[in-house]
């Protein structure tokens, strides 16, 4: 899939303003001859009722009435040449909306062949090029666009490596991590190239080489000590980073290799002078930073004398925006018995991130634990807003509801949860146990017996 896509309706939109005002101009003056405009040439009556349609049809995605009406606004433009072109780009777009490719490249091209430097035409076309996997045809283009928007260069690097032009890939990759920062995209992307080419051996003479030439080149390092991993050599791999660190002190990066590095010597303070690091880097990505927050977690529980700094590690994130280091977190506490802990991390990660079906689920088991009923029953109502079809979101709240007396609901909640449940006996059984209770309390004994009877008839593996 594309990585930029950024197609606008500038084209059209100049066009789209002039001849509705002209519309208007003409109705204020009862005029229903042609209308002359100094930019676009004549347009006609005809031309705006059938090119007006067309908009009207494709908006509504009925493409093939659309193209009939441009046939119809084409044979009004009376040869204007802008007009045409404003036809062509709208006939391109229907032709695209309907697969029929070829047609839709060539009446792109016969726009380019006016307009050779219009973006929105370019866009389209390579969104022609992409969706038909013309990647030879792509790149040129998208070079083109990479002149307006930079950000095109990741849809280079993927087209360079769709060609197997993976050297280009390979140098544009470099260039991206030394400009905008390392990408988990990109580390994925240049691992899957070194997979491909199967080289190992000479990208690691190539990078060595490179190194000797410009030291201060910290993303040569960062490939080398890759490299290095991959193929098991963790001391080479290790004396790299060591030698990039000594060029580079200031280098963050190389702490994402580093503490593991550390760890591994069993140089604690070390590995967490390391984590530390990447924790407070903005130069690392998040999703690099959770990772490392899961090997900190397991560094505590067998370092326990770290366990102090957990705190201090949590306000790396306070800026963060997600919901998954408190999730991380509340599993750890957790894991220690210190339910209260976790569940006020648990409950922090929520208020960040409210569609995060596992730290919901978490949050409801832990509240539901630790008898905070009130606070299940709204936030499991909350969370069905986001999941109406989660069985087991209904059965939190039902149990949540049965707590606090209110059976009612409780029972709606859960009637209407056995609708979505699937396969789970043990769930099945628990949504059966709570209509018995919710039941048996509103005094319906036929009802309370009919439920246990079907909870005492589901058989569960042992």
């Amino acid at each position: 899939m594309r990585i930029a896509k950024k197609i606008s309706l500038t084209f059209i939109g100049t066009f789209f303003s002039a001849i509705s005002l002209i519309a208007q101009e003409n109705e204020i003056k009862g005029e229903d001859s042609a209308t002359v405009n100094e930019d676009l040439g004549t347009v006609t009556d005809a031309f705006q009722e059938n090119f007006f349609e067309a908009l009207k049809q494709k908006g509504i995605e009925n493409h093939e009435l659309a193209l009939d009406a441009l046939v119809k606004a084409e044979r009004a433009a009376n040869g204007n040449k802008e007009n045409l072109s404003v036809i062509s780009f709208e006939r391109g777009k229907n032709l695209a909306a309907l697969n029929r490719y070829d047609e839709a490249e060539a009446s792109f091209n016969s726009v380019l062949a006016v307009q050779p430097e219009n973006i929105d035409v370019q866009e389209a076309l390579y969104d022609v090029y992409y969706k038909t996997r013309n990647y030879d045809k792509a790149i040129p283009l998208v070079q083109k666009l990479i002149k307006e928007d930079e950000d095109y260069k990741e849809d280079l690097v993927s087209l360079y490596n769709r060609t197997k032009q993976y050297d280009k890939a390979l140098e544009l990759l470099d260039e991206l991590d030394e400009s905008w920062g390392e990408s988990t995209y990109r580390n994925a992307l240049r691992r899957n190239i070194y997979k491909v080419t199967g080289n190992s051996e000479g990208a690691i003479s190539n990078l060595q080489e490179k190194i000797d030439e410009n030291p201060k080149n910290e993303q040569d390092y960062l490939n080398l000590i890759f490299l290095y991993s991959e193929q098991g050599d963790t001391q080479k791999a290790f004396s790299t980073a060591k030698e990039l660190l000594k060029n580079q002190p200031k280098s963050e990066l190389v702490h994402l290799a580093l503490y593991k590095f550390y760890l591994d010597e069993g140089e604690k303070e070390k590995a967490f002078e390391s984590m530390n690091i990447v924790f407070n880097s903005s130069k690392i990505e998040k999703e690099s930073k959770y990772k490392v927050l899961a090997d900190f977690i397991g560094f505590v529980n067998e370092n326990p004398s770290y366990e102090e700094n957990v705190e201090k590690v949590v306000t790396s994130f306070n800026n963060d925006g997600s919901g998954e280091v408190y999730e991380t977190l509340g599993k750890y506490y957790t894991s220690k018995g210190q339910q209260d802990v976790a569940l006020s991390f648990y409950e922090k990660g929520v208020a960040l991130d409210n569609d995060n079906y596992s730290l919901l689920k978490n949050t409801l088991l832990l509240q539901i634990e630790l008898q905070k009923n009130t606070e299940a029953a709204i936030l499991s109502e909350e969370a069905l807003a986001t999941f109406p079809a989660q069985a087991f979101l209904y059965l939190l709240n039902g149990v949540a509801n049965n707590r606090l007396g209110e059976h009612d609901t409780a029972i709606e909640s859960l009637e209407t949860g056995l609708d979505f449940l699937l396969d789970d006996p043990q769930v099945e059984r628990d949504f059966y146990d709570q209509l018995r209770v919710a039941f048996d309390a509103k005094g319906d004994a036929n009802k309370a017996a009919s439920y246990k009877l079907k909870a005492a008839q589901i058989k569960l593996d042992n």
